[in-house]
């Protein structure tokens, strides 16, 4: 392994940057500068170390997927040029607000009418076969990142900062054909190693396409939802960064959604276990895959404010915090659909669990819950609802002797207390539960994992925001 350089209170930073922070030429160019700035915020002798991954501009990503679908769909050619010539306005426009050098914007917007091109080509093809393979939705959906990355570095090297744009294969990040939900190879860390540091020794800024890799073949993969962030963990752990610090439009990692409880607050210190359990769980601030890299290397994650750069944020460190607060956050997933499955007497609770979730995982459902009850032969599981008709299926295909009924329901929400320090404290439950009867609130299931930092229950939609609101109030979570 790699030993860390010596530097004189100088750091390695890894800095990540989500669609809003890109959304535009203008928010484009403040990030360049907040780069700049930190860069030059080591206080020895050099300035700090950094590598900058970037997502797409905002809503690219999802544009690029819908559009490649309904191509596939439509197999409308005018409507394909239509976009195309859209998208690339989008990006040359973004390039122009952001880059002050003339010389380095038109070598910007060369690149994005090459790339925009290459893709032009694969939507045409998409178009005439009237199919979309998952390769090629990979392959059409990862130029979000890599028309953002080139603009971002001009951005830099326009303000003097010696920046380079890379592809995630550029980086290293070399893959399985998961297409969709790649996963790394086993030598992808020391590839990226080889790559970047050579750049951190040239003092050079590498820009990195978040979201994206290659395979050995040199094939576009994506690596699944929060692929960006996970970018980021990876390369940070790679390159034995100090700290990995995700750039979002909130404060950190706070106790609940401050739109739906009204005195959430910032988490200043969180541990991996509980924001892994908090993210598996509906907080939409960074994927529990994202936490996986740094945490094998105890890496700091820090998530930090756009808005309030000089905020210290939420760190995500390894040993969980000492408090007297045995929960630390509520969450909840608010489109989510229940299924009840009963199996026949004549099949043991495990045999029927084994079917059910065999079909399910051919069908690529999500399960974020589950509850059994053996004497009964029934399991209760949680999914997305936007699943729920391809679940439904799944289940049908079952044979007879081995389910006997089964029944679904959409107006549910699922929610999760998560806390360190719920692990081993009496009456944390009953305190839960407690607080949902004094309002009124059935719970309709409830399910706690082995590592005892999160209890998991389910309640009527309606009921959601005011249960959410008691524990929170319960447990003192605002204070």
């Amino acid at each position: 392994m790699q030993k860390r350089r010596v530097r004189e209170k100088s750091m390695r930073l890894v800095m990540k940057f989500g669609g809003g922070a890109v959304a535009d030429g203008e928010k484009i160019k403040t990030v360049a500068d907040l780069i700049g700035k930190c860069k030059e915020e080591g206080e020895g002798k050099e300035s700090n170390e950094m590598v900058v991954v970037t997502s797409a501009i905002f809503e690219v990503t999802d544009i690029l997927h819908e559009n490649a679908v309904r191509v596939a769909k439509e197999g409308n050619m005018e409507k394909v040029k239509e976009f195309v010539e859209d998208l690339k306005k989008k990006h040359e426009v973004a390039a122009s607000e952001a880059i002050g050098d003339k010389r380095v914007l038109n070598v910007v917007k060369k690149e994005i009418r090459e790339r925009v091109g290459e893709m032009e080509k694969a939507l045409i093809g998409i178009c005439l076969l009237g199919e979309l393979t998952a390769r090629s939705l990979d392959y059409i959906v990862s130029f979000g990142e890599r028309l953002a990355a080139p603009i971002l570095a001009g951005t830099l090297q326009s303000i003097g900062i010696d920046a380079m744009h890379l592809t995630g294969g550029d980086a290293g990040i070399i893959t399985n054909e998961d297409y969709g939900n790649a996963q790394l190879t086993r030598t992808a860390e020391e590839t990226i190693r080889e790559r970047i540091m050579p750049l951190l020794d040239d003092n050079k800024i590498p820009v990195v396409s978040g979201y994206t890799g290659e395979t050995k073949k040199g094939i576009i993969t994506t690596l699944g939802r929060g692929g960006s962030d996970y970018t980021a963990t990876i390369i940070g752990a790679a390159i034995d960064a100090d700290e990995v610090w995700l750039w979002k439009e909130t404060e950190g990692i706070m106790s609940a959604d401050p739109e739906i409880i009204r005195n959430a607050r910032k988490i200043p210190y969180i541990s991996y276990a509980e924001a892994m359990e908090l993210s598996y769980f509906g907080a939409s601030v960074l994927h529990p895959r994202a936490i996986e890299p740094v945490m094998r290397k105890r890496i700091p994650i820090r998530v930090k404010n756009l808005l309030k750069p000089e905020d210290v944020g939420t760190l995500i460190g390894n040993e969980p915090e000492v408090t007297k607060k045995a929960a630390k956050a509520i969450t909840l997933i608010e489109n989510t659909s229940i299924i009840n499955i009963a199996g026949t007497g004549v099949r043991s609770i495990s045999d029927v669990a084994a079917r059910i979730f065999s079909v399910l995982a051919a069908g690529n459902v999500d399960i974020i819950m589950i509850s059994q009850g053996s004497s009964e032969r029934t399991i209760s599981i949680v999914i997305d609802s936007a699943q729920l008709e391809r679940a439904i299926n799944a289940i049908q295909s079952i044979n007879a002797g081995v389910i006997r009924d089964f029944t679904s329901n959409s107006n549910v929400c699922a929610m999760g207390v998560v806390g360190a320090e719920m692990a081993g404290t009496p009456g944390v439950a009953g305190k839960v539960f407690s607080a949902l009867g004094k309002e009124g609130i059935s719970v309709i299931m409830i399910s706690q994992g082995s590592s005892e930092f999160n209890i998991s229950f389910v309640v009527k939609k309606e009921d959601a925001y005011k249960a959410a609101q008691a524990i929170h109030d319960v447990f003192e979570m605002g204070m």
